[in-house]
């Protein structure tokens, strides 16, 4: 078992880098906290689509680069460390990767294309309110078997999103549906980080289809978490990194007591902790993304190893960053808690720190669904 990238998926995360450092900025990111518009750059998202980025993991067929998951979760770590305020994740590891994995042959065919194209942004629709994504519950959303009728909230780049996969009762259970959202109901709602657009869909007779490989909803929409985890973590994992540079980077430049402050034992002492748990996520997020790729039977295992590991590392680093930068860390000044924002955006829609660690006890006990 090989846990390290090889040289050309390396090469072509050192492109994605150096596309990341030419076109995207925190400026943007900044204006989309403080305005309620569309919740993600458009021009970067153009840029990225125009790449073919967004095809990654997307059959050559069907307009896409086919490449593996590995390089997906590069470019997903990329993605975190930029801050890069696109729908990348509700679009590619949620959308896009239910529709590859549960779809009919017609449903590829109708939106992949669109997705790699960019034409399209995606989203998951799970939500009904408050309470852990992924914990099973009672659904108000129901689809007759011709439309579905019901509300989603919060949704996750639900104000900019063309099409949805929503969870919902159906004739047979619950299932998984593909939902063309034009001229559905939405309004925005107030969140952390507002560079994701949340928002509450109403459904009121819309069209939609089954996806037909996840007629059990609940089997399947864990399914769906387990494999969007991964990179998910990777992106966690690339913003947990820029957040110890930021404050590596500060404590060399600051000065108290005639010396910079990163000479100070307990500056040391944070500093140390992020780079650990920096650590510790990088090996569970490999072992993931080995997983993920070669679809191992433990794959569930080793995703929540790296969902748990990457909360915890985004969290700490995130907090700890701003704690470094003192009294300006928390101000728009500086870009701390635009990172501390992103964190705690991925650490709830893949599912909490709880609902991870309750799947992992079940595997480890035999007693998951």
């Amino acid at each position: 078992m090989d846990l390290d990238f090889s040289d050309d998926q390396k090469a072509l995360r050192d492109e994605f880098a150096r596309f990341l450092t030419r076109h995207a900025n925190t400026d943007h990111v900044r204006e989309l906290q403080r305005d309620a518009g569309p919740g993600y750059d458009q021009a970067l998202w153009d840029l990225i689509a125009a790449q073919g980025w967004l095809g990654v993991t997307i059959p050559e067929v069907y307009g896409g680069l086919g490449l593996s998951q590995l390089e997906l979760c590069l470019i997903a770590e990329e993605l975190g460390r930029a801050l890069a305020a696109v729908p990348f994740s509700s679009t590619v590891y949620l959308f896009a990767s239910a529709i590859m994995e549960f779809g009919s042959e017609e449903q590829k065919a109708r939106w992949l294309p669109l997705v790699a194209r960019g034409e399209i942004v995606g989203c998951l629709a799970v939500s009904e309110g408050p309470g852990d994504l992924g914990c099973e519950r009672p659904l108000m959303t129901t689809f007759d078997g011709t439309a579905m009728s019901g509300e989603k909230l919060p949704v996750a780049d639900g104000i900019a999103a063309n099409a949805a996969i929503v969870l919902a009762n159906g004739p047979e259970g619950v299932a998984l549906y593909v939902v063309d959202l034009e001229g559905c109901d939405r309004r925005s709602l107030p969140g952390l980080d507002q560079s994701k657009g949340y928002a509450a869909l109403r459904f009121d007779q819309a069209t939609a289809e089954a996806l037909p490989g996840a007629d059990n909803g609940w089997d399947a929409f864990r399914k769906l978490l387990d494999r969007s985890v991964v990179p998910l973590a990777f992106e966690q994992l690339g913003g947990a990194e820029r957040a110890l540079e930021m404050a590596v980077a500060y404590a060399k430049e600051r000065r108290a007591f005639g010396r910079p402050i990163g000479g100070f034992q307990a500056i040391k002492h944070k500093l140390a902790e992020i780079f650990i748990q920096n650590q510790l996520a990088r090996s569970h997020a490999y072992f993931a993304a080995w997983a993920l790729e070669s679809r191992a039977p433990d794959l569930t295992r080793a995703a929540a190893g790296a969902r748990l590991s990457a909360i915890a590392a985004s969290e700490l680093a995130s907090r700890e960053n701003i704690q470094v930068h003192g009294g300006i860390g928390f101000t728009w000044e500086a870009d701390c808690h635009l990172y501390y924002r992103r964190a705690a955006h991925l650490a709830l829609i893949g599912g909490s720190s709880r609902y991870w660690r309750d799947r992992l006890v079940a595997e480890i006990a035999g007693t998951s669904p």
